[in-house]
């Protein structure tokens, strides 16, 4: 029993919860015009003055009133109606109800003048812009204020009548336009969180593909050369075997390190993965450097261009040699891997064993164009001038206090 009290308790008094702004936006529901319905209740005082015989030819003025309460239903519903609110029907629905309520009011006078706050809501309801809303809601309050004027109802009495027909449109125009700033300001939401998700899922993938597709490459060919080695030199072999262990170590951790997002490059460290991996597959290795030091956000974007250079080098050129040049200055940084390889030598090497394959331009090289596009930088690749193939990244390098 207390449970149940517990519950209905929680159910009568969740307003009463403080919620912030963002939930408070998550529960907000546009506008149906349920709300406008209520207002119709003002027809009871040119109700009271048919009732009492006020007015002339009473059964004229009822029939009126019924049927100007019949287009105010009308217009607000088909306002806010997902099929009808674009079209011209609740235009036409009001000039309709605006055409009744001119004679009804101009005729009776009384408190029939009343009815032009009920149009103005309906102006404010049907109304696309503020030019429209403008257009509309002048004409309207100058005519209740004249109208008001001509069945006597003196001057604060007209002003008055005129301001509210002015204000009950604007009002509800108002409410209308933020219920629609707050749904599309939770539709942005909504899609900044699914780009935000899109974004997550292609950096993991991206960064996924540049560890295990370089780790792998470097694992197979020191097993590869303590395979070759070991009839020979068990001591060079096991060292091949001890390189495996480290590499597959610390690949564990970069995933880990991938995964939730923190991983950060460095570029002097990918150069001795470079100059390891590539002395294990036989293929000579040249580096140059020049320039002054690189900035750590610099460094980390051509550390991936460099393991992922060398990662096709090794599994794709059958190449005996490489260049890795990198040269800095005049606000920029450039990168080039260059091998002498060539088709015929990967095929060569694919059949004797090896992993070479055939296209070099794949999902990795297509990430780091990602990659180095958003940082402002480039990268290029394709045939060499001389054979083989050459990759290119060019970089801005910023200050690092500027950053």
């Amino acid at each position: 029993m207390l449970l149940k009290d517990d519950e209905a308790c929680s159910r009568r008094s969740w307003w009463w919860k403080e919620r912030s702004f963002d939930e408070e936006i998550e529960h907000i529901k546009g506008p149906d015009g349920g709300a406008l319905l209520p207002w119709l209740l003002m027809v009871i005082g040119p109700s009271a003055d048919i009732l009492k015989g006020d007015v002339a030819h009473p059964w004229v003025a009822g029939t009126g009133l019924v049927g100007f309460c019949v287009l105010y239903l009308a217009t607000v519903r088909t306002a806010f109606h997902d099929r009808w609110r674009t079209g011209p029907v609740p235009f036409r629905l009001l000039c309709a109800l605006a055409a009744v309520t001119l004679p009804l009011a101009l005729v009776y006078g009384g408190n029939f003048v009343l009815l032009f706050v009920l149009v103005s809501l309906c102006v404010g309801c049907v109304s696309r812009s503020r030019r429209q809303l403008g257009l509309m809601l002048m004409p309207l309050s100058a005519t209740a204020g004249v109208i008001a004027s001509l069945h006597h109802e003196g001057f604060w009495g007209t002003a008055s009548l005129a301001y509210g027909t002015f204000l009950s449109g604007l009002v509800v125009s108002v409410i209308i336009t933020l219920f629609h700033a707050v749904k599309q300001l939770r539709e942005t939401r909504q899609e900044l969180a699914r780009s935000a998700v899109a974004q997550e899922r292609l950096r993991f993938s991206r960064d996924l593909h540049d560890l295990l597709g370089h780790t792998l490459s470097v694992i197979v060919v020191k097993a590869e050369a303590a395979r070759r080695l070991a009839p020979r030199n068990m001591d060079a072999a096991l060292v091949q075997v001890a390189d495996i262990e480290g590499v597959g170590r610390q690949a564990l951790t970069e995933i880990r390190e991938a995964v939730t997002g923190y991983r950060e490059g460095s570029l002097s460290t990918e150069l001795d993965r470079a100059r390891s991996a590539l002395a294990a597959a036989d293929i000579e290795v040249v580096v140059k450097e020049s320039g002054p030091p690189l900035p750590p956000h610099t460094e980390a974007l051509l550390g991936w261009v460099v393991r992922e250079g060398v990662t096709n080098v090794v599994r794709h050129s059958g190449a005996t040699r490489t260049t890795i040049e990198l040269r800095t200055g005049d606000g920029r940084a450039h990168l080039e891997i260059s091998d002498n390889g060539s088709p015929a030598a990967a095929a060569r090497r694919a059949a004797a064993g090896g992993i070479a394959v055939r296209s070099r331009v794949g999902t990795g090289l297509r990430g780091l164009t990602e990659r180095l596009a958003a940082a402002g930088g480039s990268l290029t690749h394709g045939p060499g001038q001389g054979g083989g193939f050459r990759v290119t990244a060019v970089l801005p390098v910023e200050d690092e206090a500027a950053r």
